[in-house]
Parts: structure tokens; C-alpha cells; sequence
């Protein structure tokens, strides 16, 4: 018994350690890849490597099994196939201007005993076409409701649809999905309904498609609706605060789509109206008290008419200062500051001189030679009397 057990004990360790050191030698010999994405019309680079060549060299083969490079040798005659790397342990080559047909799995090879392969799955994606936008024939009357139908084909996965209209996000219908007759790409569609507003006059409706293809990109189109609305008016008096004398014109400013044609004005408690013509402006070329009173304007096109009211008031007892006014009433005071100014000066002026002017005339006296002060010209008055003698007299 101790030799069959002995035998099998071999046998067990023979086959263990055996493949063992195969997938050892397996996994030196083994080439990688990987798998890749490229959008069609792009271009997507190959890469193969192995460790241990063993004296081989690496090969790629597309799906239909057709040899591309075998090392650097070209195999099949595509313009589109380049090598980019050739080396006992690389083989990498680059497919340009892909085409949804080059999509599947790619081979790489490598001769040795046993041939060793790894694949790489390539993944084309179909850019979508430029969204069509139908449904819209003419003008939307206010209150209409409006039904917009978006398409676009050629995506690979199939895309998104949104809507928008200006900058405000619209909830349309479920994209539908539709694949194309070769197969390989979709057709996607949407649709959208919403009631039209004054406010959408002029509007721009936007269908957009998002796939990965894009990276971010924008496509889409655009639908410019027009919506017809009853016109609007209202009154702007020029100047803003008319006076008694000056020329007034009314302004009658009416919106509409389409435009008002038509201006009736009136003045309450006046029959018949004023007047009825295609300007808007009701002229006054020089106001008087008279003309006081509630004036209206009704603004007319194919879609309706509409009212404003303007009350004149000729006799405003606080009639607003004209910039003029103002601007001349700071330069008055500016200038009677000054002239005060001016004035002040000139009395502290003359003040200081009167007063310098008697110092000046005292030190001149006290200064000359020849001019005796008081006292002497007293005792010589004196002494003239007494004595008898001829001598000037001197009086102060």
C-alpha cells in the first residue's frame, strides 16, 4: 500500500506544479489590450503588449478575422490603418475617419506555442443629426395653444430630446425611439404643446438633442413664434409738467402685434371728438386754462381697441422749476457771497489805514528838527512878553 499511495502522491504533485509553471510561462507570454470609444468620423489607436515575446511578434486582426500588422509589415491595404508602435513587446496601430461598420471585436496575437490572443471591443458612436422642428405654420393667437414636434436620427445609443422656450425650460412629451434602416443607429423624436401668451411674441423655441457623442457641445434649432394680442396704450405728456403758455404734445404710445392704426382722441364733456388720425400726438401749440381737463386716447388695430386717460392740469399752483432756473439761482448767490466778501474786505481795509495813517503823522512831528514841541513854544511866548525881545512867537 505504501508504494501506491506514494505513486499517486507523485502523480498529484506533478500535475499541480505543471500548470503551474505554465500559467507562469502563460501569463509572461500573455499580450493585453483594451477596450476603446470612438465617436464616428474620429480616430482610435490599438495598443498590444506582451512581457515575454518569445522570439514572436505580435499581430492584429479586425472582426472579420483579416489580418491589419503582423510586426511592422502591413497587411491589409487601408489607408486608414497607420502603425504607431513596433517593438518586440508593443504593436500599436491607429484607425482614423472611423465608420459605424469598424465597430466590434479586434484581435491581437502573438505566435508562440500556444498562440496566445487578447481582444479589444471597439465602440463607434453615431453623432445625431441637427434637430428638425415641424408643427408650425403661422401666426398664434393669444390664448392659442401651440404644438411643436422635434426630430433627429443617426445617434448610436439613441439621444435625449429637451425643450425650451427662451431661457425657460418646457416639459414636452416622452422621447420615442425609432431604430434606423441600417440597423446600427436611431431615430428620436418629441413633442410639445403649451398656451401662448402676449409675452411669447417674438419668442425663439428651442429643440436640443444630448448625447455622449457631442462632449458637451451644442445642437440645436430654434422656431421663432409670433403671437397677434389686442393692443395696449398709454399717455406721455411732453414736456411733464406743462404750464399755462408753453406747446404741449400728448404722445399716445400703443404696443400691439400688429401695431395700433388708429388714434381717436377725446376730451371728456366735449362733443365731437378731437381727433381721429394714424399719429399718435395731440399738439397744443400754446396752453391756456381751457384747456384743462380729462383727455382720452383709444388705440385701435385689427385686434382690438384699447383706452388711456390723461388729466391736463393748466393751473398747477406748484409748477416744477426748470433746470435753467435752478442753475441760474446758484450762480446769483454764488456771485452775492462774493460781492459780501468783497465788502468786508474793504471796510477792514480802510479801518487799518485810518488808524495807521494818525500813528504815521504823530512820528513824523516828534522826528523833525526843526519843529519845537509844546513847551518850548509856550516859554518862548512867555519870555517875549516880559523881556521885550524881538523873537518869533510860536502857537500851538
Amino acid at each position: 500500500m505504501g508504494a501506491p499511495v506514494a505513486l499517486l502522491l507523485l502523480l498529484l504533485f506533478a500535475c499541480c506544479w505543471a500548470p503551474g509553471g505554465a500559467n507562469l510561462s502563460q501569463d509572461d507570454s500573455q499580450p493585453w489590450t483594451s477596450d476603446e470609444t470612438v465617436v464616428a468620423g474620429g480616430t482610435v489607436v490599438l495598443k498590444c503588449q506582451v512581457k515575454d515575446h518569445e522570439d514572436s511578434s505580435l499581430q492584429w486582426s479586425n472582426p472579420a478575422q483579416q489580418t491589419l500588422y503582423f510586426g511592422e509589415k502591413r497587411a491589409l491595404r487601408d489607408n486608414r490603418i497607420q502603425l504607431v508602435s513596433s517593438t518586440p513587446h508593443e504593436l500599436s496601430i491607429s484607425i482614423s475617419n472611423v465608420a459605424l461598420a469598424d465597430e466590434g471585436e479586434y484581435t491581437c496575437s502573438i505566435f508562440t506555442m500556444p498562440v496566445r490572443t487578447a481582444k479589444s471591443l471597439v465602440t463607434v458612436l453615431g453623432i445625431p443629426q441637427k434637430p428638425v422642428i415641424s408643427g408650425y405654420k403661422s401666426s398664434l393667437r393669444e390664448k392659442d395653444t401651440a404644438t411643436l414636434h422635434c426630430q433627429s436620427s443617426g445617434s448610436k445609443p439613441a439621444a435625449q430630446l429637451t425643450w425650451r422656450k427662451g431661457e425657460q425650460e418646457l416639459h414636452g412629451e416622452p422621447t420615442e425611439i425609432q431604430e434606423d434602416p441600417n440597423g446600427k443607429t436611431f431615430t428620436v423624436s418629441s413633442s410639445v404643446r403649451f398656451q401662448v401668451t402676449r409675452e411669447d411674441d417674438g419668442v425663439n423655441i428651442v429643440c436640443s438633442v444630448n448625447h455622449e457623442s457631442l462632449k458637451g457641445a451644442d445642437r440645436s434649432t430654434s422656431q421663432r413664434i409670433e403671437v397677434l394680442y389686442t393692443p395696449t396704450a398709454m399717455i406721455r405728456p411732453d414736456p411733464p409738467h406743462p404750464r399755462e403758455g408753453q406747446k404741449l404734445l400728448l404722445h399716445c404710445e400703443g404696443r400691439g402685434n400688429p401695431a395700433p392704426q388708429q388714434y381717436l382722441w377725446e376730451k371728456e364733456g366735449s362733443v365731437p371728438p378731437l381727433k381721429m388720425t394714424q399719429e399718435s400726438a395731440l399738439i397744443f401749440p400754446f396752453l391756456n386754462k381751457s384747456d384743462s381737463g380729462t383727455y382720452g386716447c383709444t388705440a385701435t388695430s385689427n385686434m382690438g381697441s384699447h383706452k388711456a386717460y390723461y388729466t391736463l392740469n393748466v393751473n398747477d399752483p406748484s409748477p416744477v422749476p426748470s433746470s435753467s432756473s435752478t442753475y441760474h439761482a446758484i450762480i446769483g448767490g454764488i456771485v452775492a457771497f462774493i460781492v459780501f466778501l468783497l465788502l468786508i474786505l474793504l471796510i477792514f481795509l480802510g479801518h487799518y489805514l485810518i488808524r495807521h495813517k494818525g500813528t504815521y503823522l504823530t512820528h513824523e512831528a516828534k522826528g523833525s528838527d526843526d519843529a519845537p514841541d509844546a513847551d518850548t513854544a509856550i516859554i518862548n511866548a512867555e519870555g517875549g512878553q516880559s523881556g521885550g525881545d524881538d523873537k518869533k512867537e510860536y502857537f500851538i
